[in-house]
Parts: C-alpha cells; structure tokens; sequence
C-alpha cells in the first residue's frame, strides 16, 4: 500500500514520528514536508504549497497513493480543495499530535479561535482522526461544543457526536531501541541526577521546577541538574536565574545538539521531572524512563498513562508539596537505582517503540484504504 504522508510542521516530534513511521512501516509511505517554522502560516498555507507538492512529485512520478495521512498542522480542507481532481477517491486519516484548541495560549494573550476551527474543519473531511493519548482525545472532545456554540447560528454541534465517532487513540510512535547504542558501560557515579527534558516554554510550567529545586537545596538535598530541551526565541527568565542560583549543581544547560549527545545525557541522568501544565502525550518522560530515569510527574494530562497503578502513589503528585516530596525521595534513592532500574519503567516505555506501534499502526491505516 502507498501512503503520502502529509507535515506541513516538520521538526521536533513531528519530524520524528513522519520519519519515524517511514522507516518501520511494511508500506511504502513518502513524506511531503514543509520546515518547522512560522506555524500560523503552516496552518494557513502549507496546504497550498503541498498541494503543488503533490502533483508534482507524486502525479507526474505516476506514484499516487492508497491513503492520505496528514496532521494536525495541515489544512486538510483545503488540501483536498486543491487536489481533487486526483484526491476525490482517496480515503484520508488525520493525525493529531496537538490541537490548536486546547493548547494553553501565552500569558495575557487571548486565544485565535480560527486555528481550532482549521483543526475541526479537516476532521469534518478525515475517514478516520487519530490522537496521540486519551487525554488529548477527552480534552478535545469537552472542548469542542464551546468552540462551536461561539458561533450566533447554525453551529453544527450534532457534527460532534460523529467526530467523536470516526475517532480513536493511536499512541506516539517512538525510536526508542536506538538509545540502547548509547547506554555506558558503567553507570554514573556522584550526586543523583535531576533531568529536565522538555521545551524551555510557559507551558511546561518551569518556575515551579526550580522553585522545588531551590527548596532542597536549601534543605541540604544534593544533586546535581541536566537542562536539556528546545530553546526557542522568548526563553521564561525562570533558566538563567537558575542558572545563576545553582550553576555549581548543573552538568548540562540548553539543547543537545546531536542525538548521540542527547541519549548519553538520558543514561547519565536518573530522576525525571514534569511540572507542565499542558503536554498531549509526553514524549521526552518516555524517553527518559527508558533510559532509566524514575520519573516525577503531575498527577493530569497524559502522565498517569505512563506509570502503572501501583506505583502512582510514589511518581504522581497533586500539589507543590506532593512534589517535593516525592522529589526528595527519589533523590535519596536514586544511587541505590544506578544500574538496576525497576523493570516496569523499560517495559511501560518499550510499549511505545516502533518495533511494537509500527504494526498497529499498517494494521489500523489498511481498514481505512479497504
């Protein structure tokens, strides 16, 4: 089977899950990408630009497909507007890694309303919606009859039932098996490590991260910190007064720039911390608890998918306190951890390997194409 697969926001997460599925799919899926930038004029024009793409590359190479999976970033609408005359016959999946509904807006900026009506309208015309966790389908599923009753008339709120309908969840594919390459011989010795993995951004809620931090360090905790994530133009200022406050503590402070450099940081690492307030799926926990690292995470989102129910009273919180807590916990047990990490962590992540997902995946994108 053909699959052209449809990013339109191609860097980071999304880069890697196109790529990712490419490589490990038993289909033949070509990827039509645009860079990832200027997001509001990806969601506006980037299904013009792949819609010339298409025929371009696709058309004339005689190479058209059994299936379109686009994501989220894409205006599906106006894609297949744009493409009919060869697209009118072939079925289409959407992949939602994000939506721009229920993604928190920036301090003191009001949400753009239109962004999440694209993402709704090109689930109107997808056969079958997948998204990356359950969290995310509820959160935009409660969301959307607000979106909808917004609107002064004819505000098709029955169109709800039958999204909810054509929609499933379809986990993140992750590369996970090649940070095996990059596990040490010998696990780290010092202080216990404190790994932050996400986006440097306001919605990954850093200043409670380090407000913890600076509690146990004025408690006496020692250990010692890794920073690592995408740094992007407005960087919250709560990074450079740590850096200043515990710069003595901090082994690693900014992106990795290769992944052979990323992964080594993950093993050398041994406690993973979340304090987000917003996170579909949580890729960059998977990671790490694949790498060994206990993770630390806010009892909401997608977290509690990850830790199996016997172990959530000791890796969930509810409240700062919870945090520091379980925080200071896992700082007192993580040298014990080195070398021997609980076996549940490996087996929860390793669910999420393309070695598992990539089946289910073909398996699921066949009974659309049939």
């Amino acid at each position: 089977m053909r699959i052209c697969l449809l990013e339109p926001y191609s860097t980071g997460s999304h880069r890697a899950w196109a790529e990712g599925y490419a490589a490990h799919s038993q289909h033949q899926v070509t990827q039509l990408t645009l860079s990832g930038q200027f997001w509001k004029w990806r969601m506006h024009g980037g299904a013009v630009t792949l819609a010339r793409h298409y025929r371009d590359q696709l058309e004339q190479r005689g190479m058209l497909p059994d299936l379109i999976l686009a994501t989220d970033m894409l205006d599906l609408t106006t894609f297949l507007a744009l493409t009919r005359d060869l697209t009118h016959d072939i079925p289409a999946a959407l992949y939602m890694h994000e939506n721009q509904l229920t993604y928190p807006p920036r301090p003191g900026e009001k949400r753009d309303l239109h962004y999440g009506f694209i993402n709704y309208a090109s689930m109107l015309c997808a056969g079958r919606i997948y998204f990356n966790s359950e969290y995310h389908l509820q959160a935009w599923f409660e969301e959307l009859p607000r979106l909808l009753k917004h609107f002064p008339d004819y505000n098709e709120l029955p169109t709800v039932a039958s999204l909810r309908a054509r929609s499933e969840v379809l986990p993140l594919g992750l590369g996970l098996a090649r940070l095996d390459a990059h596990r040490p011989d010998e696990p780290a010795e010092g202080p216990p490590v404190i790994l932050w993995t996400h986006r440097w951004e306001y919605d990954k809620n850093p200043g409670e991260f380090f407000q913890a931090l600076y509690e146990l360090a004025e408690r006496g905790v020692d250990y010692r910190l890794v920073l690592l994530g995408e740094v992007f133009v407005r960087t919250p200022p709560e990074f450079e007064q740590a850096r200043e406050r515990l710069g003595d503590r901090i082994l690693q402070f900014g992106y990795a720039p290769s992944f052979a450099e990323y992964a080594r940081w993950l093993w050398q690492a041994d406690i993973v911390v979340s304090t987000a307030w917003h996170d579909f799926f949580g890729a960059a926990v998977v990671e790490a608890m694949y790498c060994g690292c206990w993770p630390v995470l806010p009892w909401r989102l997608s977290y509690p998918q990850f830790v199996p129910e016997a172990y959530r009273e000791r890796c969930l919180y509810r409240d700062h306190e919870g945090l520091l807590a379980l925080l200071q916990q896992a700082i007192e047990e993580g040298v014990s951890r080195r070398g021997a990490a609980p076996v549940w962590m490996r087996e929860v992540a390793g669910e999420y390997d393309w070695c598992v997902l990539a089946q289910e995946y073909d398996r699921r994108l066949e009974r659309i194409a049939h």
